[in-house]
């Protein structure tokens, strides 16, 4: 996700592996991300609660969404959608960065 130039909003060391919230890029469409993610790829990823609604995603990564081909297709399917809404991303990058994490 920092690949790709998005934001994580809890500090590394205080993060859960299971469920990381990061920040919508600014001017991007919160709710018609998440719908294009289910619609297109059949991922659903949360919405912000509360304060944070409509400032981060929350992605979970827990059971069968941990498999690796999971986290692949997520951070694959975010960069397309975002890349295709015109979202000031870093394209291209993210999809290497997981392959080294997952290496």
């Amino acid at each position: 996700m920092e690949a790709m130039g998005l934001t994580f909003i809890v500090k590394e060391e205080e993060r859960l592996p299971q469920l990381n919230a990061v920040s919508i890029p600014e001017g991007v469409d919160d709710a018609a991300v998440r719908s294009r993610l289910l619609n297109e790829f059949n991922l659903e990823i949360g919405a912000g609660l509360g304060d944070l609604a409509g400032k981060v995603w929350r992605i979970g990564l827990m059971g069968h969404a941990s498999r690796a081909e999971n986290i692949l297709l997520c951070v694959a399917a975010l960069e397309a959608v975002l890349s295709d809404m015109g979202a000031d991303i870093n394209n291209g990058v993210a999809l290497s960065a997981v392959q080294k994490a997952l290496a």
